[in-house]
């Protein structure tokens, strides 16, 4: 016998905001994130319900105003946070710039964030230095170039300069980075695990 569907309960106000507060406690998210998070909660309490969505959005902006001035929400800390923990994972300027823009944050909070990280990592700027640190933790974390198997590394040079193609990248730090004698030569001050 298949399983009843489950229905949504009536959003709101006070469901809304325990909802909000449980999913922040779970996870660090943007104000704008957040905000698709509870609509979609009112969406299916309007189809189950006939909730008014304007009553609805009305009602998830004053959580989220409520929660700016808390302090429970700020997407200047949540975009810091989020781009360290990028950078670590070697992913580039370009993909973060992506995924934080699908999450709603605006572009001089992703500008000021990488700035402050090159800053906390002691690289002379959020370009170029920034940028190949990145490349090489990356390449670290998926064994490509100087971390690859010695035997193998020549026949796999041109998938491993894929590799941080596709990761964006840009052609000269992926050729430094995949052609480094040894991991050795790569290791900077501000490396990451």
């Amino acid at each position: 016998m298949a399983a009843k569907p489950r229905i949504p309960r009536p959003a709101t106000p006070e469901i809304l905001e325990k909802a909000a507060l449980s999913y922040l406690e779970r996870f660090a998210t943007s104000t704008e994130n957040l905000r698709r998070v509870l609509m979609r909660r009112v969406a299916a309490s309007e189809r189950a319900h006939g909730t008014d969505p304007a009553e609805g959005a009305a009602s998830v902006e004053a959580i989220l105003n409520r929660f700016r001035a808390r302090g429970l929400l700020d997407d200047a800390l949540f975009a810091e946070g989020r781009i360290a923990a990028l950078r670590r994972r070697g992913l580039s300027e370009r993909m973060i710039r992506l995924k934080l823009r699908e999450q709603g944050i605006d572009g001089s909070l992703v500008d000021a964030g990488l700035g402050r990280w090159a800053e906390d990592v002691g690289a002379d700027g959020a370009g170029d230095e920034a940028e190949f640190q990145a490349a090489v933790n990356l390449a670290r974390r998926r064994r490509l170039g100087p971390w690859r198997d010695p035997a193998l590394r020549r026949g796999k040079r041109d998938k491993d300069l894929a590799a941080l193609a596709r990761a964006g990248f840009d052609p000269d730090t992926a050729r430094r980075v995949i052609d480094a004698d040894s991991p050795e030569e790569l290791d900077g001050p501000y490396t990451f695990e």
